[in-house]
């Protein structure tokens, strides 16, 4: 697992374990990180069932109840089987773009 914190921003890279493994690890690991917005990025790991993406559910709303953004990187899922309360996205720029336009509805106040 890799932190690379940018701003208000820390990209969380996944390269070997498994998905519940970082689920987890997060968990214990999240004051480190519950003022920034996430982007968890999976791209090097194999195609990931809709199961082990459902684990980040929980981290994902607590994160975003705190007004923060939380983002999953991938291409190796089917993004027609993924649940409306999770960010699911191909490629770290959409992840960023996606960061920028919630921040903007928050500084407007949606």
């Amino acid at each position: 697992m890799i932190f690379d914190k940018q701003d208000n921003i820390t990209v969380i890279t996944q390269e070997k374990a498994s998905v519940v493994e970082l689920v987890k690890k997060l968990d214990v690991l999240f004051d480190r990180f519950k003022n920034d917005n996430i982007i968890i990025c999976l791209t090097s790991l194999r195609q990931i069932p809709l199961n082990e993406i459902v684990e980040f559910l929980n981290l994902s709303n607590t994160h975003r109840q705190a007004k923060n953004s939380f983002v999953i990187v991938t291409d190796k899922v089917n993004f027609d089987d993924m649940p409306d309360e999770l960010v699911v996205v191909p490629t770290m720029q959409e992840a960023y773009d996606i960061i920028e336009m919630e921040e903007m509805e928050r500084d407007l106040g949606f």
